[in-house]
C-alpha cells in the first residue's frame, strides 16, 4: 500500500513539475527562467516516464549468473522507460547549454534578458515588412 502511495506521489510530483514549469514558460518575461521553466517540463516528464515504469517488488533489470530466467523475467524492473529518461537526460542537457549560449549572444545583441525589451528590436532580427 505504501509504494503505491509512493507511485502516486511522484506522479503528482511530475504534474506539478510539469504545471510549473509552463506557467514559467508563458508568463514570466526573463528568458533564463523561461529555460529554466522548459527545464521543470522536461524533469517532470522524465519523472512521469520513471513512475509508469514501477513494479511493486522488482528488481533491477540485470540477469545475474545463477538467477532464475523466469523468475526475473515475472520480478524485474521495466528497463525501456528507464533508457528513454537516460536518453532525454543527455539531451536535455545538450539543449539547456545550447539554449543559455543563445541567450549570451541574445544579452550581447540586445544588452537585456526581457523578452519584451528584446522583441522590441524586432526590425533588428531580420523581420522587416
Amino acid at each position: 500500500m505504501i509504494l503505491l502511495d509512493m507511485q502516486l506521489l511522484t506522479l503528482f510530483t511530475a504534474g506539478a513539475l510539469i504545471i510549473i514549469g509552463i506557467f514559467a514558460a508563458i508568463y514570466i518575461d526573463n528568458i533564463i527562467k523561461k529555460i529554466i521553466g522548459l527545464s521543470f517540463i522536461e524533469e517532470g516528464v522524465n519523472l512521469f516516464i520513471i513512475s509508469l515504469g514501477f513494479n511493486k517488488g522488482g528488481v533491477v533489470p540485470i540477469l545475474m549468473p545463477g538467477m532464475n530466467t523466469n523468475w526475473f523475467v515475472t520480478n524485474s524492473a521495466y528497463p525501456l522507460p528507464q533508457a528513454l529518461v537516460l536518453t532525454s537526460i543527455v539531451i536535455g542537457a545538450s539543449t539547456f547549454a545550447i539554449m543559455l549560449a543563445i541567450v549570451m549572444v541574445l544579452y550581447k545583441k540586445y544588452g537585456s534578458l526581457s523578452t519584451r525589451e528584446i522583441l522590441k528590436h524586432k526590425s533588428d532580427m531580420g523581420d522587416e515588412q
